[in-house]
């Protein structure tokens, strides 16, 4: 995503005091993550074409957009006719946006705005449309739809419009042994130590990756619909019941979940998936993997819940259950913590702190 408005970083925080979202607000300002972002030929090119094509629904409209960034979708819906946009950024990367948007002749059509959505006051008080590229991974990480929620509420006009307004998370089971086997079973002989301690933390913490489509072993099952326009914020915590029938014998090691967005209100529809049947985007997909092997047959049924929930002590982490059994059996359940800490290079990496 772009960025997210979240709440002012203390940049003289030592790094023990600093928690996931400390160090995913000050990551933002780093331009290595916006080049990944905007190099992901799937993500940009899907907006651009849902705005720019769309010149009709744009032309002599007012557009907020939403965690800004470095200002891209603020210069499309420029680009597509808007009279005015208002981009709204709390990371540092803005001030980098300004000179973009005045380097590409936008400086009259786009105002930026620094801070936290919530705080700031806006020259605009209502707006025709709203853009925001607010995705995380398994799709709710982050938590940043909420803050575009709170801007639908108070600054989107009746009857106005959001980019995108619709996003659909799916899950399925995969075959993963080489892997689960480098990932999780390592810890049971480090160079002929017992390291199994840790085996169990590893379990529960989900990996963001790609994944073969051959190796997904049953068909998906739509476990989350989101409409931008009705959605409210109590939706975002959820469990949703779930049944997997296989597609060939073979055995589940992990859980797999993806997403994907849809512009519904455009002329011609644009969408785009993160799946494994896709091309490769920089939200891959989300592994979760499972505590023992479950073998399954061509046909045969897994069913199962999945429960999503903002962490208590940090909103953008992600607190998720998932509870599968076969029919007649006992039920399995594993609580996962999906949380992030940006290193100083800033490379995408997901680490759970045990306490």
């Amino acid at each position: 995503m772009e960025n997210s408005i979240l709440s002012t970083v203390d940049r003289h925080a030592s790094s023990e005091s600093m928690t996931s979202r400390d160090y995913y607000a000050d990551s933002y300002a780093h331009f290595g993550i916006h080049e990944e972002m905007l190099k992901d030929s799937v993500r940009t090119g899907s907006y651009r074409a849902a705005i720019v094509n769309n010149g009709h629904l744009f032309k002599g409209k007012t557009v907020l957009d939403v965690g800004c960034g470095t200002g891209i979708l603020s210069m499309f819906a420029a680009k597509a006719g808007a009279s005015q946009v208002v981009g709204v950024d709390m990371s540092n990367i803005i001030d980098q946006a300004q000179k973009i948007i005045e380097a590409n002749g936008f400086k009259d059509t786009i105002t930026l705005v620094k801070g936290k959505l919530e705080d700031v006051e806006l020259p605009i008080q209502q707006f025709d449309i709203i853009i925001s590229e607010w995705m995380g991974y398994f799709l709710l990480y982050e938590s940043m739809l909420d803050t575009v929620l709170d801007a639908r509420d108070k600054y989107l006009k009746p009857g106005g419009l959001i980019f995108p307004d619709t996003a659909t998370l799916y899950l399925a089971a995969i075959e993963d042994q080489d892997y689960k086997e480098e990932k999780i079973n390592f810890w049971d002989n480090v160079y002929g130590f017992d390291f199994s301690c840790i085996k169990g933390i590893a379990l529960r913490e989900p990996l963001v990756d790609t994944v073969e489509l051959k190796a997904v072993v049953t068909d998906p099952c739509m476990i989350k619909h989101i409409d931008l326009l009705t959605a409210r914020k109590e939706d975002l915590a959820f469990a949703a019941p779930f049944t997997l029938t296989a597609t060939r014998n073979d055995y589940i090691h992990a859980f797999l979940a993806w997403f994907d967005i849809s512009f519904e209100c455009t002329h011609k529809k644009i969408k785009f998936s993160t799946g494994p049947h896709a091309q490769y985007t920089h939200w891959k997909q989300t592994v979760f993997y499972t505590p023992s092997t479950v073998t399954i047959s061509e046909g045969q049924k897994l069913y199962g819940m999945l429960s999503c929930a903002p962490n208590a002590r940090n909103n953008r982490d992600l607190d998720i259950s998932i509870m599968f059994k076969f029919d007649g059996e006992k039920e399995t359940k594993v609580d996962y913590k999906m949380c992030v800490i940006l290193p100083e290079i800033m490379l995408p990496q997901l680490w759970c702190p045990t306490v």
